[in-house]
């Protein structure tokens, strides 16, 4: 069901409102500090994506991996779409869906 906060399509949704909130951005807008917390806005997102990687490598039975740290931030947002759609192809239980479509709502909130 679309409205379903347990599934792939929420986690979708989420995602992709967070790609249209920063997929335009240029490096000065990514090095500024998030609203919340003393990180850079690039930071706050790489550890959103390295969250969703956590639960997508745990779905699969696999270890975690850290997600690497790209020189160039314009990149997280394709970072993003990939370790979101490795999760959802992972089939995780309907929680971890929602966790990440949380995580992913938190981190757009705090930028």
């Amino acid at each position: 069901m679309a409205g379903d906060p347990t599934s792939g399509a929420a986690l979708d949704r989420a995602v992709e409102a967070l790609v249209r909130q920063v997929g335009h951005w240029q490096p000065p807008r990514w090095a500024a500090l998030a609203a919340e917390g003393n990180v850079s806005r690039a930071d706050l997102v790489h550890r959103c994506v390295q969250e969703v990687a956590n639960l997508a490598a745990d779905a699969e039975g696999q270890p975690r991996r850290t997600v690497p740290r790209l020189e160039n931030d314009l990149a997280l947002p394709d970072q993003l779409r990939v370790v979101a759609a490795d999760l959802v192809a992972a089939t995780p239980p309907p929680e971890a869906l929602a966790r990440a479509a949380a995580e992913v709502t938190a981190t757009r909130s705090a930028l």
